[in-house]
């Protein structure tokens, strides 16, 4: 289908601001739906033409625009504080052009992900359906530390322009130990006024709610098409969302027509059959563009398209799965105890997880926060981690590894992954960190997916709770996994105090998090007997 181009359209915001779009649209038609597509990445480039030429060409008009602030577009970019009003005022005007049939959708990944949330709480004329790909979560779901993390920080840089910055100059490991963590920014030489400000709120207040919408599920009606992969950086929205709008949503219909799709990918999707070093075959790249099409040729032109509930690709078997929920009915929760009868310290200890609690009744490690831990992962935040190898980082003492025996059969992990410990500190706030991995024989730890609890957030980000005296309840959300650990392999928890620089340090002092640089080293402890069983829970698929 032929298609034409409306370039540098103005369109009027509330206050005056005007936004900058290109309309892709096709040749023959008078009036269409429109898919909408925003983003702070210049709309103009490579991927997203082709992207726009695609869904024109197929009968839609496609409405690329760039946000406030960036690109072409009038005012100030402010992250996501803006988004949603302007998405709003956008769809308003859209509805009322005469090429526009009135049926709108809305795609895109990222950040152009969660503005399309943020626009869709407030019910704008014409939204019908959207697509939404590794959409980050609301604040502190991600990182509960009740701070923006050290590796946003060359995010923050890369968009603090109308155009991208090359943040590939930046010494960033030098500036991620900066303290105290509010003066992490003063090394780019300029000012980022809402950094600084967002620094300020360590709990979730009103500030946070004007950019929140994963506890707004009950005002949408409409269906979604879910994406991202168990290595996306930002997995965990995802998943909330799913289930969110199946479970919350305003009615039946927008609880029935959800849809999730999970691939072995980080955070860009669909890109490459091999993550770092591990090679997911060639059936894990889909014709992902086809989905789209057919997506909003269901909702938005009335086509019949029958599509899956959920669709993952079950790495280590590494072939697609179809289930009708999430987690899936067919898997059951699997509990394994952390023991040791020495010491869990390093994967040169004896920590074990079984089936029962043998010998000692804890394990103890020194977190010193100018030593932390580190995340493998490259300087800056266009993809943290991926399906690494964790073996020389489990040689540290301040490591607590806890090891299964070699599984005799394939075992299949599908579902959410936590940990549950109880724990003491000499500190009146810490941090524990844990990850799983698969160890297979030749000893390479696979991380499959990791997590946080600051313990002054324990019960929740609106609050803060310093550590009791003695024992503590801790519970850890590693987000969700789809692997098959294989016959001779061996499954693996580590915890820990940092994942550095992926979370910012807990510097043990119970002060300021961004303003206070004391260091204290503390004695942390997991306690694992019967009064205090710490254990990893899985969920494993029956046969």
């Amino acid at each position: 289908m032929e298609i034409k181009v409306k370039r540098y359209i103005k369109i009027p915001m509330h206050d005056g601001i005007k936004l900058v779009a290109d309309l892709y649209y096709p040749k023959s038609k008078e009036k269409f739906p429109l898919l909408v597509f925003r983003t702070p990445y210049e709309r103009d480039s490579q991927d997203y033409r082709d992207s726009a030429k695609y869904f024109s060409s197929n009968g839609f008009g496609v409405l690329s625009v760039d946000v406030r602030g960036r690109g072409d577009s009038e005012g100030d970019f402010i992250p996501y504080f803006n988004e949603g009003v302007d998405g709003y005022n956008l769809m308003k005007w859209a509805v009322k052009q005469p090429w526009c049939n009135g049926e709108i959708g809305t795609y895109g990944g990222s950040y152009s992900a969660r503005i399309q949330w943020l626009t869709a709480i407030l019910n704008p004329p014409g939204l019908k359906t959207m697509i939404s790909i590794v959409s980050p979560s609301d604040p502190f779901v991600e990182s509960p530390t009740g701070i923006e993390e050290p590796m946003h920080l060359s995010w923050r840089y890369l968009v603090s322009g109308r155009t991208n910055k090359d943040n590939k100059e930046i010494n960033w490991s030098k500036i991620y130990k900066k303290l105290p963590i509010a003066s992490m920014v003063e090394e780019l030489g300029f000012e980022i006024p809402d950094y600084t400000e967002g620094l300020k709120h360590q709990t979730f207040d009103d500030y946070w709610d004007k950019i929140s919408y994963q506890n707004k599920f009950h005002l949408l009606n409409i269906p979604v098409l879910h994406i991202s992969g168990w290595y996306d950086d930002e997995q965990i929205g995802t998943f909330i969302n799913f289930t969110g709008m199946k479970n919350k949503s305003a009615t039946e219909f927008s609880k029935e027509n959800q849809s999730m799709l999970i691939g072995p990918w980080g955070h860009q999707v669909n890109k490459d059959r091999k993550l770092g070093n591990i090679d997911f075959g060639e059936n894990s790249l889909i014709d992902i563009r086809k989905l789209e099409l057919d997506w909003f040729k269901k909702y938005l032109m009335a086509e019949d398209f029958k599509i899956w509930k959920v669709r993952i690709f079950v790495m280590g078997e590494n072939k697609w799965e179809e289930y009708s929920n999430w987690p899936p009915d067919e898997s059951r929760e699997y509990n394994l105890t952390l023991s040791s009868k020495t010491a869990a310290n390093s994967r040169f200890g004896d920590g074990k997880l079984s089936d029962e609690y043998t010998g000692k009744d804890y394990d103890e490690y020194i977190y010193d926060p100018e030593n932390p831990t580190p995340f493998i992962t490259e300087d800056t935040a266009e993809q943290i981690g991926g399906p690494d190898d964790y073996s020389p980082i489990e040689r540290r003492d301040d490591v607590l590894v806890f090891t299964s025996d070699e599984l005799s059969t394939d075992l299949k992990v599908i579902g959410p992954v936590e940990a549950e410990l109880f724990v003491e500190s000499s500190s009146p706030d810490t941090d524990f960190m844990a990850m799983l991995t698969d160890v297979w024989p030749n000893g390479y730890s696979q991380r499959l997916c990791d997590g946080v609890v600051r313990c002054r957030y324990r019960n929740g980000m609106d609050k803060v709770k310093f550590l009791d005296k003695g024992v503590n309840f801790v519970r850890i959300n590693m987000w969700n996994t789809g692997h098959v650990f294989k016959k001779g392999h061996r499954i693996r928890l580590d915890i820990t105090s940092s994942f550095f620089p992926k979370y910012s340090r807990n510097l043990n002092n119970g002060q300021d998090l961004a303003y206070s640089d004391k260091i204290i080293i503390a004695k942390n402890r997991i306690y694992h007997n019967k009064q205090y069983p710490s254990k990893l829970k899985i969920r494993i698929m029956e046969k």
